[in-house]
């Protein structure tokens, strides 16, 4: 009888498709969907974060003590992967780039340690088949980051920019498009340098995947200001672009910008999203919180840039230190409970943001286009073009992945639509 295997995925939409990729490449043992059930467990672990190595950190200990036995692999192998195989809490331990051999780990009866010569310029071959139960679907597109913002670890752990050929992310498209995928998320380490490496762009990716019409919508990942060109903003009058765009600003004022070694300022940002947001966009960023030099002056200039901002989401996060990067040789740090204090503020700015921005489309009689993603606790959920959470009651099964919503409920933190037929 074939061994049990469970896939646990921590961090980004990178590290989904990646687990999706080793699934794809399972071939003498059964995948499960519930750790309880499986005799192997391999951890997909991120390393954005000390928060995000605890979490990882816990988990593997956890599964330990439950007597299963641990692969660990991804972002976390270079900051962690040592430690964890030194204290004997997992068996195997690789690296991202070889999760395509996933198999023949597996069937090793020693532990081991495969990470001493890691390839930086490895793209995977893989096609992934399916999406189980999913009717949208990551695609990664790129690998690795040429930024070199003062903060970020994941250039070290992921490595240069490179872009997977066109040919291949289409043919992956077409593959799950036959198997019901209908709505495509394109990922990967840094989205917006796709095709930097071929002559090519992520606008002129786009637009061949537009070509295939079983893909009713395409969503990016997160791209950064500077990557925004004519060339894309003409793409987003497309109806099959989504209407939510994930710009990473990681901070509002231009002396922690240049402290972060971050290329964008406040005011070709405010420009920029002002832009987008006529369009009718919903806009989200990311935001670091209590970088090392965030005084008093700083954090307020910065709250009050947010404002001005047209932001409807936010992935708002405390700054962890991250060894062998400049941030972590800075000695002005910040007080943690001050930073939760202001991550508390930013969070409930845009949520009362996100709050209006949804009730002026509700005012403008704006229909919502809506992907059901799944069943549970009684209520539909999906994601609407707003990348907006939609709860919907329905006495009969809803039997179109896809619905446009007129008359629907705006709640304080998702809208709400009840079908009584």
């Amino acid at each position: 009888m074939a061994q049990k295997v469970f896939f646990k995925t921590f961090g980004c939409r990178t590290n989904v498709f990646d687990t999706e990729v080793m699934r794809e490449n399972l071939k003498d043992f059964e995948c499960v969907d519930n750790e309880q059930n499986a005799d192997i467990v391999v951890v997909n672990s991120c390393t954005v974060t000390n928060g995000a190595d605890s979490g990882v950190r816990s988990y593997v200990k956890k599964l330990h003590n439950s007597g299963k036995r641990v692969y660990f692999t991804g972002c976390g192998v270079k900051t962690q992967g040592q430690k964890l195989f030194e204290k004997n809490l997992t068996f195997g331990v690789f690296d991202h780039s070889y999760k395509e051999k996933i198999d023949d780990f597996l069937h090793h009866q020693d532990r081991f340690f495969y990470t001493d010569k890691p390839d930086t310029d490895h793209l995977d071959s893989t096609m992934v088949s399916e999406f189980v139960g999913k009717h949208r679907a990551f695609i990664k597109i790129q690998e690795g980051c040429n930024f070199a913002c003062s903060y970020c670890i994941i250039p070290f752990v992921r490595g240069k920019a490179r872009s997977m050929d066109s040919s291949k992310i289409l043919n992956q498209i077409d593959i799950l498009s036959d198997r019901g995928i209908s709505e495509v998320v394109l990922t990967g380490t840094n989205v917006g340098s796709y095709g930097i490496d071929k002559g090519s762009s992520i606008a002129k990716l786009i637009k061949l995947i537009s070509n295939n019409k079983a893909i009713k919508r395409i969503r990016v990942g997160s791209l950064e200001p500077s990557q925004i060109d004519d060339e894309f903003l003409e793409l987003l009058d497309a109806d099959f672009m989504e209407k939510h765009l994930h710009i990473a600003l990681q901070y509002t004022q231009n002396t922690m910008l240049e402290r972060m070694n971050r290329y964008n300022r406040f005011e070709s940002d405010f420009l920029l999203l002002e832009k987008i947001s006529k369009k009718g966009f919903a806009l989200g960023t990311d935001f670091i919180i209590g970088h090392p030099g965030e005084s008093d002056e700083i954090w307020q200039e910065a709250f009050e840039n947010a404002k001005s901002l047209p932001l409807t989401h936010i992935h708002p996060f405390i700054y962890s230190v991250r060894e062998n990067t400049p941030s972590a040789l800075m000695d002005d740090s910040v007080n943690g409970n001050l930073s939760k204090y202001r991550l508390h503020q930013l969070n409930a700015l845009i949520k009362e943001k996100n709050l209006l921005f949804r009730q002026k489309l509700k005012s403008e009689k704006k229909s919502l286009n809506v992907l059901i993603e799944n069943f549970q606790n009684g209520f539909y959920n999906g994601l609407d073009e707003y990348f907006n959470k939609i709860k919907i009651y329905s006495k009969s099964p809803i039997s179109s992945k896809w619905l446009i919503l007129s008359d629907y409920k705006v709640l304080d933190n998702i809208n709400e639509v009840k079908i009584e037929e």
